[in-house]
């Protein structure tokens, strides 16, 4: 069976145009112009939780107080145009290809990489339904560009939860208890987590926990998006 990514020399991309501003595109630009690229918004970020701030910072308040239990954060952006608009063609409109230039742009941001990424698991269901996932295909990406190993069986997914998007963040840690399983038995002392949106960060606090007991000493976050807390 063909992979999402060996597919791309059917498909290709959708067209030679630029799916931001519709300008044609150079030769070896892919789907976005340099232009457009240049305009993807990048707020400064805590470099440990991942929390937008004034400035660039290695720990913010929050963390100086309640630090989480990860070590390192790399994001794209905020959950806001286009990152949003992408995120959601990936994930729910089948647009399985978008995985690679923007797993192929997070790889550019990652300063100090992980030696190996895992991740974060879909229950078998939910792959069904989809028909990939879509944080293994990022995964992939950034394990390539960073030169790293991809831990895509690292982590299995034990419980079928309900979309942790419609719930609150008490919700969500419960709705993640014993939802994950370690198979892997040797895992490298720092590994990253690899996903498209991280909200409250009840998923990968969870999972961070699971590395965290299995042995590993440092793990990083690697993801697409981060969601600001609701006002």
């Amino acid at each position: 069976m063909l992979s999402p990514f060996s597919l791309r020399s059917i498909f290709q991309w959708p067209n030679q145009h630029c799916q931001l501003c519709h300008l044609p595109l150079c030769r070896h630009e892919q789907l976005w112009c340099r232009h457009c690229l240049d305009r993807f918004p990048r707020p400064p970020y805590c470099a440990r939780c991942g929390a937008t701030t004034l400035q660039p910072s290695s720990q913010c308040g929050r963390c100086l107080s309640k630090p989480p239990p990860w070590q390192q954060f790399y994001r794209l952006g905020e959950y806001d145009f286009p990152l949003r608009q992408l995120v959601h063609q990936l994930k729910f409109g089948g647009k399985f290809w978008l995985a690679e230039p923007l797993g192929h742009l997070l790889g550019r941001h990652i300063t100090h990489p992980a030696p190996a990424v895992i991740p974060v698991p879909l229950h078998p269901l939910r792959r069904l339904s989809r028909s990939f996932n879509q944080s293994t295909l990022l995964a992939r990406v950034v394990a390539r560009e960073t030169d790293s190993l991809c831990l895509h069986n690292a982590i299995s997914r034990t419980r079928h939860t309900p979309a942790q998007r419609e719930l609150s963040k008490s919700e969500r840690q419960k709705n993640l208890n014993q939802a994950f399983i370690l198979k892997a038995k040797q895992l490298p002392e720092h590994v990253a987590i690899v996903d498209d949106v991280v909200t409250t960060g009840s998923t990968v606090a969870e999972l961070t926990h699971l590395l965290l007991r299995g042995g590993v000493r440092q793990v990083d976050i690697y993801c697409l998006c981060y969601t600001p807390p609701r006002k």
